[in-house]
């Protein structure tokens, strides 16, 4: 059940926690992206904020996506059909993501699950 709190900026959760999940007894992996690592937040000028995915370490499966910025409530309902789906972040970072726009640091903050964003272009992926 994605929750969303109002504040400014806007934070945006679903699925487990870090905790939860580690305390469910899975072998937890996580990516932490900062929102100057995402284009629109760059374009907006407000990099407030990041975007961090947990996910089972053997599996790859996303358990739980959890974000801080000004447009977060705007991209959750993504992260919860991932998670619904039983996507991996592989799955998630090879998926099309409309370009400039705050949805797209999920496919960021899944490629860095295994790839240092920073050496990716912006359209890279």
């Amino acid at each position: 059940m994605p929750a969303v709190v109002f504040t400014d900026p806007q934070v945006a959760t679903v699925g487990l926690t870090e905790a939860e999940a580690q305390a469910a007894a899975h072998d937890v992996v996580t990516s932490i992206l900062p929102l100057d690592a995402v284009p629109r937040a760059l374009a907006a000028r407000d990099t407030r904020g990041l975007i961090k995915l947990v996910a089972d370490g053997a599996s790859k499966r996303l358990l739980g996506a959890h974000i801080l910025a000004p447009e977060g409530a705007d991209s959750i309902q993504t992260a919860a059909l991932a998670i619904r789906q039983k996507m991996s972040y592989i799955e998630l970072g090879e998926m099309i993501f409309p370009y400039l726009t705050t949805v797209e640091g999920l496919k960021l903050a899944a490629q860095t699950f295994e790839k240092d964003i920073a050496k990716l272009s912006c359209c890279a992926g």
